[in-house]
């Protein structure tokens, strides 16, 4: 209803929680030693974790300024299937992206599906801050799926019920079984799912199940008042790194962020390298946390760049979490300035 995807019933499969949805589809996809999975870098590591508990070869694909590149995607599976390896999914989080905060855009999703029907891969679309996010929504992929390309991953921990973990995937590919019939895809990961949770909770659908029906089915009715607290942080936060870092100040302090519109993070670039060390540093001496990034760089890399959260949190914590994290910058780099 929201996101105006229009699939049949049996294609969905009810999981627990969104971690489990990733799981099942990398489990059903990722067959043989030669499969492999494209994701972005940085990439959210619960993907990547989930592929590592299976043995899945994870191949990372280098994010730009504006996200996923389709040339870089497209680079990826030539190289891939230049050396024997099958390119099966292309894991993506196309909305305010966990952890660099990009939105994928428009012409990009098209581009995508294009070269997915090219190559014969999947998508497999994660998209959870869309609906906690203030301001228009630009079409899922799976909305823009003509060609049954998107297994569309989800859940309601974000926009409703962090602790029903009620997830869900919807997954209408047509797939041929060992008997040589058809059927859905949805119907192979209902059995890796009955060796694995066997059911999700019926209480925390029948609580999920309710608060849908009363909001008219509609999952974005329930959640104005989230878009409007969460989007209104996220620009306080981005006012308060202009305050804190000033024009004339960010080259001699190697700083530069990004603005997502929506979502919980914000990436942030920095003239030191931003490792354990460095956090136990700003942590102890500043009293302020942050990721650092390379944490979310499956091959490497992301040495010099934080990722700050800014959910759950007021104007308040907000303006002061960054004023120490600005005085942890300045001591890092030794450009220190004093102040009012």
């Amino acid at each position: 209803m929201d996101e105006d995807i229009d699939v049949p019933a049996e294609s969905i499969v009810v999981t627990t929680g969104c971690q489990e949805a990733m799981f099942l589809a990398l489990r059903a996809l990722m067959a043989g030693p030669d499969d492999v999975l494209l994701v972005s870098s940085p990439c959210y590591v619960g993907i990547t974790g989930a592929a590592r508990l299976l043995d899945a070869e994870v191949v990372a694909v280098e994010e730009n300024e504006d996200g996923l590149s389709c040339a870089a995607v497209e680079a990826a599976i030539v190289a891939q299937t230049a050396r024997g390896r099958r390119p099966r999914a292309v894991y993506v989080v196309p909305d305010h992206s966990n952890p660099s905060g990009v939105t994928m855009p428009l012409p990009t999703r098209h581009n995508l599906l294009d070269l997915a029907d090219r190559y014969d891969v999947l998508i497999l679309e994660d998209s959870p801050y869309r609906l906690v996010s203030p301001g228009a929504r630009i079409p899922t992929l799976k909305s823009l799926d003509r060609g049954r390309r998107v297994v569309h991953l989800g859940s309601y921990a974000k926009s409703f019920f962090p602790g029903a973990r009620v997830g869900y995937v919807v997954a209408d590919q047509p797939v041929l079984r060992a008997d040589h019939s058809t059927g859905l895809l949805a119907d192979e990961l209902a059995k890796i799912k009955s060796m694995v949770t066997l059911n999700t909770s019926a209480l925390s659908q029948a609580a999920v199940a309710g608060a849908l029906l009363a909001a008219g089915g509609s999952a974005a009715a329930l959640n104005p008042k989230a878009a409007a607290h969460y989007g209104d942080v996220m620009a306080y936060a981005l006012q308060c790194l202009e305050r804190e870092f000033p024009a004339e100040r960010r080259e001699p302090l190697g700083v530069a962020w990004n603005e997502p519109g929506g979502g919980f993070f914000v990436t942030l670039r920095v003239g030191f390298r931003a490792g354990n060390d460095a956090l136990r540093r700003s942590a102890r001496e500043f009293g302020v946390l942050w990721t650092p990034m390379s944490y979310f760089h499956p091959d490497g890399g992301g040495e010099r760049v934080i990722r700050l959260s800014t959910s759950y949190l007021e104007h308040a914590e907000v303006a002061e979490g960054i004023r120490r994290l600005a005085r942890f910058i300045e001591a890092a780099t030794g450009q220190h300035r004093s102040r009012v």
